[in-house]
């Protein structure tokens, strides 16, 4: 079938949508005529474009690792790490089921690497992150990189760098990825290939991203201009003692508790162009006042146990449980001992765009 275009002759098989103007025969008429052309009243929809205040499809939702993490690990005896490329169970939001993502924008899945395995090496335009949940001693190699993995950790794969995992350990390793596929196919721009080799050549020692820029000090000569952060792996027990420092010396945020930002050391701007990582620690018994943003949030307890009022709703979380907040949805968040959660959003890509937003 040949597509209408401007100027040709209109098609008789396309029938009008039905709106509440339409009750007028006239409107009617015209609606169908211009339907004809693959035009509509913007009068009739204008509500729906732009409306009062955000409106999102998602909700909130929590993954209580302790009962996910058995059918994480059932997945290792049905396909290998190679049959699967990456062996992952996607996490998605209720309200978008097979859509393979947490929020409008951000992908976020389960990922499990048996001891001995490999995941090839490949690369794509989306990016993504890993924070490390279960085990230690698995590997990621990040454009000749490489990092041995261990609980709390936030590792990098950024746009178009080439990475494999591997697991010289004698345990399972199971991290959260998330990705900004959804954002890269919003634009029809996802790109992808894999590597004529599985497992890259080590071109430096591991963790070398940290210690050569993430510790106050750059090689003379370093291209700074990059808008993502160089740092591979941003290892949790280097970071989570300046949570510490902050509980000593600064004033705790009546939202966030105190928080930090995972930073790009040439900038001082977020890790990622898309997605933003924080880390925060509440006090024991903290009652937070509530808070919400435009940007849909992912969360996941790394220690402690509390729970998060997200508008009506009470979502109960401890160690390893993930839970996203939807847009401008008002969430408060209260602890019993204290806790400490990691969270990843869209907010860069907000910000960039100069449409993030705020209410306290």
């Amino acid at each position: 079938m040949e597509a209408a275009t401007v100027g040709s002759q209109p098609r008789t098989d396309k029938k009008a949508l039905v709106y509440e103007g339409s009750k007028d025969p006239r409107r009617a008429a015209f609606y169908e005529k211009i339907s004809q052309r693959d035009m509509t009243p913007l009068w009739e929809v204008l509500k729906d474009l732009v409306t009062r205040e955000p409106r999102t499809a998602c909700v909130p939702a929590i993954w209580h690792f302790d009962e996910v993490k058995p059918l994480v690990m059932e997945s290792g005896g049905l396909l290998t790490a190679q049959e699967a490329e990456r062996r992952v169970l996607v996490l998605e939001n209720p309200a978008l089921r097979g859509q393979s993502r947490i929020t409008n924008t951000l992908y976020a899945g389960l990922q499990l690497i048996l001891p001995g395995e490999i995941a090839g090496a490949h690369r794509h335009t989306a990016s993504a992150i890993r924070l490390i949940l279960d085990g230690e001693g698995a590997y990621t190699q990040v454009d000749g990189e490489k990092t041995v993995m261990k609980y709390g950790d936030f590792v990098l794969t950024p746009n178009w760098t080439a990475h494999d995992h591997g697991n010289e350990s004698k345990v399972p390793m199971i991290w959260l990825d998330v990705l900004d596929v959804p954002t890269v196919n919003f634009f029809e721009t996802a790109f992808a290939e894999h590597l004529d080799d599985a497992v890259q050549n080590t071109a430096r020692v591991n963790n070398d991203s940290l210690w050569r820029f993430g510790s106050g000090v750059l090689p003379d000569g370093s291209d700074t201009s990059m808008i993502r952060s160089p740092v591979v792996n941003y290892a949790y027990e280097r970071v989570r003692p300046i949570l510490d420092r902050l509980k000593k010396t600064d004033e705790v945020n009546p939202h966030h508790g105190f928080r930090l930002r995972y930073a790009n050391p040439f900038n001082g701007g977020w890790s990622s162009p898309t997605m933003g990582a924080q880390l925060s620690l509440m006090p024991a018994n903290f009652k937070g006042e509530s808070y919400r943003s435009t940007d849909a949030t992912i969360f996941v307890c790394l220690e402690g146990k509390g729970a998060t009022r997200i508008g009506e709703e009470t979502l109960d979380w401890g160690p390893r449980d993930v839970f996203v907040v939807p847009t401008w949805k008002p969430y408060a968040h209260r602890t019993e001992g204290e806790s400490v959660l990691f969270s990843i959003s869209d907010r860069p890509a907000q910000e960039a765009l100069g449409i993030w937003r705020e209410l306290n």
